[in-house]
């Protein structure tokens, strides 16, 4: 797999784990997402758990020449990024309680 696929899909995963070690460890969240996030340390964990996803998926794409290795690899991947991606849902709770206007 070339580099210039593999590079940014790692950055983007060591950014997303800075915010979600950040979320977990202070409770702070980026600021276009702290009015929607109630729970901000479930939300890191799910960061976390996202981040590591991409990761997963990169090494059983690039290191593992067996296609069938590589095929359930990427498959627990997807699953854990969409077990991040629920997660991060989750920690979204409720909206119906929401006080003021809809502009921030």
């Amino acid at each position: 797999m070339p580099l210039y696929i593999v590079v940014p899909v790692v950055v983007l995963a060591l950014l997303i784990a800075a915010s979600g070690v950040a979320a977990v460890s202070h409770g702070w969240v980026l600021p276009t997402n702290r009015r929607p996030v109630r729970r901000p340390r479930l939300y890191g964990w799910a960061q976390l758990i996202v981040s590591f996803a991409l990761c997963w998926q990169m090494v059983f794409l690039l290191v593992l020449s067996d296609s069938d290795t590589r095929r359930w690899g990427t498959l627990a991947g997807s699953a854990l990024l969409l077990t991040g991606l629920v997660a991060m849902t989750v920690s979204h709770g409720r909206g119906g309680d929401r006080q003021g206007g809809g502009t921030p």
